[in-house]
Formats: C-alpha cells, sequence, structure tokens
C-alpha cells in the first residue's frame, strides 16, 4: 500500500517545518524498498501549493511545487507545516484546501504554527493541541475551545496530531511512520536520517 502524502508549501513556510517531514517520509520510502525491492514506494510524498510559482519559503529559499491545489485530489497524510501563516491564514483558498482534504485524509498533521492554519480551517475545534512555545497564547487567544498544552513534543487526538516548533516535526512525522508503518521502519529512518528521535512525545 502507498501512503501518499501531501506537504502544504505557502509564501513564508518555514523551511524545515515542510523539509523536516519531507525527508521523513521520503528516507522511509527508501529505506523501506531496500528489503522490499518489488513494492510500490511506501509513500508518495508531494509539496502542494495554491499554484504552481514558485514558492518564497522564510529566509529566502524557492519551492517548486511538486502539486497544485486543483491537482491534488486524493491524499492519504496531510501536512500542514507553519512559518508566518497570517497571509495563508487569510487566503480563502487555502483555508478550503486545507478542510476540504483533511475531511478524506486519514492522517491530518501540524508542525509549529500550522495548528493555527488547522483552526482556522475548522478541522481543529477543540481538545489538546500544541504549537511553537512563542506561539502558544496566541493560539489559545485566537481559538479558546483548544486545550494548548506546553512541553510536548507533540500530541495526538483521534487522526489529527500536532507538534511542537520547527524540528518537533520530524520527530512527529517519525512517530506518524511507526503508527502507518511499524516502529522498526521509523528507527530504521531515524537512524539512516542520523537523527536522535525523541520517540515519546
Amino acid at each position: 500500500m502507498t501512503h501518499r502524502v501531501a506537504i502544504l508549501v505557502f509564501d513564508d513556510v518555514e523551511a524545515l517545518d515542510f523539509a523536516g517531514p519531507y525527508e521523513v517520509f521520503t528516507t522511509a520510502s527508501r529505506v523501506h524498498s531496500r528489503s522490499h525491492p518489488n513494492d510500490p514506494p511506501l509513500f508518495a510524498t508531494q509539496c502542494v501549493a495554491r499554484h504552481a510559482d514558485p514558492v518564497g519559503a522564510r529566509a529566502g529559499l524557492c519551492i517548486i511545487p511538486d502539486s497544485t491545489f486543483a491537482a491534488c485530489t486524493a491524499t492519504d497524510a496531510l501536512i500542514i507545516p507553519g512559518g508566518v501563516v497570517d497571509a495563508a491564514m487569510a487566503c480563502e483558498q487555502t483555508i478550503a484546501w486545507i478542510a476540504a482534504t483533511a475531511a478524506t485524509a486519514s492522517t491530518v498533521a501540524s508542525v509549529c504554527t500550522g495548528a493555527f492554519l488547522l483552526a482556522r480551517s475548522g478541522v481543529l475545534t477543540h481538545g489538546p493541541v500544541t504549537t511553537h512555545w512563542e506561539d502558544v497564547d496566541d493560539l489559545q487567544r485566537m481559538f479558546p475551545a483548544l486545550q494548548v498544552q506546553t512541553g510536548k513534543r507533540w500530541i495526538t487526538q483521534g487522526h489529527i496530531t500536532t507538534s511542537a516548533g520547527i524540528s518537533a516535526g520530524i520527530d512527529m512525522c517519525l512517530h506518524l511512520v511507526a503508527t502507518l508503518a511499524g516502529h522498526e521502519l521509523a528507527t530504521r529512518t531515524a537512524r539512516q536520517m542520523d537523527y536522535a528521535w525523541q520517540a515519546q512525545p
């Protein structure tokens, strides 16, 4: 089974917020293929933007999206990174796409301030969540029905997982690999990445 992973990218997205998850899922697929060479890719990962034009990440990194909202028709896992999210939160197309895609995805996750986008789109409505430590108070103020927590690398409620800031998204996505494909593969993926995975939230 191939898990179709869509990672949202938008202007002023935090580079590691999307690149960390991208590295986790593509590395997991590569590691899996070594012992299952005849299987289809375990994860088919793409960066999705509102349009096909280059996207300017925070600090100036230029991203060429793999797909657009209109072309990305089926997603199993939706990853919403953070960064400077003001413009994305104000973009009706972006918010509508997040809501529609999350409605059919079996796994939904946010990194850092991506939680604001999930909340704005109505995907996160209540319960325990987390975000970057610097943005906890703002998330709680803007969406008072949420139970915004600190001191956690990630928090899962149902099929939605939110992570703390930036590098915590790597830990969370390794956790998602463990959930979707087994702890052994997640451990091997972290080893391949030479990353000290914090396997507990």
